[in-house]
């Protein structure tokens, strides 16, 4: 007998792969189910209503789905937000920046009355001068305690007293500027509106008290000098105060000792240095994009420096006295770049007591 149902041995040989297949052609998913615009009543409601076989469906909605309108919604509020903030936007427009002031510059050399003492101990040398207890390097600038101010947080004092520091280490310690070398590390530290300025400075320095390198860094003429000791001994002070609203003001007061010796002369114990005394006033100044950028405005530089020969012109690099020399002419008066008073001469005569005792 046949069935619907599959004969015990399997689908005969050669039928038509079965009752599957013969419907595969007419099966209708789910969606197509619930399109249609018949539905048939179950058995249960035929007898109950003596309603007809089949009900009539509501036809479906053809509008667009819920997260279609809600992503069209949310695009066009995003799109009139844009339109509203182009127009009137809530953040104001930054007040126009104030012209900076260009950095104004005095170097003084100082003569020394005699010959300039030197040794080939240069540990001995250092001992006997005024700087035996002066820290090397970068330690010998240590930031002080820092307070805001009524308009700058703590953080912003400690930003400008770090910069002003980096300032210091890159353009009075750093070996390769000390030496006539590369002189970008410091000019990376300075306000964009103030190299214009510096630039002109290296490139055609001129003793007008606004572009000289000197008033910007240290260093000496590698002709004439080069380094005995890289470790070089300073000693100072900074201090942060705001000027306005709108400004701090940073003044650093140092004295750095170089240990020199003549150019080309090598490094034997019989070759003889001497110590070179430059004392340097820096006020910095700093607005708030100054500080956020971590860069200064320069805006005095004030150096006495020695031995040096005022006959020697100081513009373009330092041009030291070393160990046994004397300078051709002096200055009307002594200087001490140890002590804290201001020289008034354009050439000052070093000190004695500002030497060591050799």
């Amino acid at each position: 007998m046949g069935g619907p149902g599959d004969p015990p041995e399997g689908s005969p040989e050669g039928a038509p792969g079965g009752g599957e297949d013969e419907y595969r052609s007419v099966v209708f998913d789910e969606s197509f189910v619930r399109a249609a615009r018949l539905q048939e009543f179950s058995a249960r409601e035929r007898i109950a209503d003596h309603a007809p076989a089949v009900r009539r469906r509501p036809p479906l909605r053809r509008g667009l789905s819920r997260q279609a309108l809600v992503l069209v919604l949310l695009i066009a509020v995003a799109f009139g937000t844009a339109i509203y903030m182009g127009v009137r936007h809530p953040y104001q427009t930054p007040a126009a920046r104030e012209p900076i002031e260009p950095l104004r510059m005095t170097v003084i050399p100082l003569a020394p009355e005699g010959k300039v003492p030197g040794t080939a101990d240069l540990a001995n040398l250092y001992e006997h001068s005024p700087a035996a207890q002066f820290r090397t390097g970068a330690e010998g600038v240590p930031l002080p305690a820092s307070r805001r101010t009524a308009h700058f947080s703590d953080s912003q004092v400690v930003s400008a007293l770090s910069t002003a520091k980096d300032y210091i280490v890159r353009s009075a310690l750093d070996p390769e500027v000390l030496t006539g070398g590369e002189v970008r590390a410091v000019r990376l530290l300075l306000d964009p509106d103030q190299l214009d300025q510096f630039d002109q400075s290296f490139t055609r320095p001129t003793a007008d008290g606004r572009h000289a390198p000197t008033g910007w860094l240290v260093r000496f003429d590698p002709s004439r000098a080069e380094l005995a000791d890289n470790k070089v001994r300073v000693q100072g002070t900074l201090q942060a105060a705001e000027a306005d609203a709108s400004t701090l003001e940073v003044t650093a007061d140092h004295t750095f000792v170089y240990a020199l010796r003549a150019t080309g002369s090598g490094s034997g114990d019989e070759d003889e240095v001497s110590l070179f005394t430059l004392r340097r006033e820096l006020h910095f100044r700093f607005d708030r994009d100054d500080l956020r950028l971590h860069q200064a405005q320069l805006v005095v530089s004030y150096v006495q420096a020695g031995p040096l020969s005022c006959a020697e012109d100081s513009t373009n690099h330092l041009r030291p006295l070393l160990a046994g020399q004397t300078a051709k002419e002096g200055g009307p008066a002594g200087t001490d770049p140890y002590a804290t008073g201001s020289a008034t001469a354009l050439c000052g005569t070093l000190a004695t007591s500002a030497q060591p005792r050799v």
